[in-house]
């Protein structure tokens, strides 16, 4: 693992007298934060939106590796993903659905299905952190 893998580091600075900041990891591109109006003026993503991507990201990039290394192909991969928050605070998700959508020529179910548990059991670091206080469902499409 190298150092970047080992430890991960962000800053994110107050641009406003709301709750924007923005936000930035080394030397990638910077990220707007904000919240919804009134205590925000919705000038970027929220903290649980980023969670959503955060989660998606790190789904894909584990299932791609796994069937590339399975030899298959693929031609398109989306996922999307939803969120239903808890009514009392802190009111982070209740549950997360995430629907993959593969277009390949070969992958079968069964791949997806061994791909997204190794996913889900070993190599998806946001997975892991949210398991076990999130209901996790996952669904799948191959076109």
């Amino acid at each position: 693992m190298n150092d970047k893998s080992r430890e991960l580091n962000s800053t994110i600075k107050l641009v406003n007298d709301k709750l924007h900041f923005v936000g930035i990891v080394g030397d990638n591109v910077p990220v707007s934060i904000d919240y919804i109006p009134p205590l925000g003026d919705d000038l970027g993503y929220t903290s649980l939106e980023l969670l959503l991507l955060s989660f998606s990201s790190c789904l894909g990039s584990a299932i791609l590796t796994f069937l590339r290394k399975m030899k298959k192909t693929i031609t398109n991969c989306e996922i999307k993903a939803s969120g239903q928050r808890r009514e009392e605070h802190p009111t982070g998700f209740k549950s997360i659905h995430l629907e993959i959508i593969m277009e390949s020529p070969d992958v079968t179910e069964d791949d997806m299905k061994k791909v997204v548990d190794l996913a889900e059991e070993k190599y998806c670091p946001v997975w892991s952190m949210i398991k076990g206080n999130t209901k996790i469902e996952t669904t799948f499409t191959i076109k």
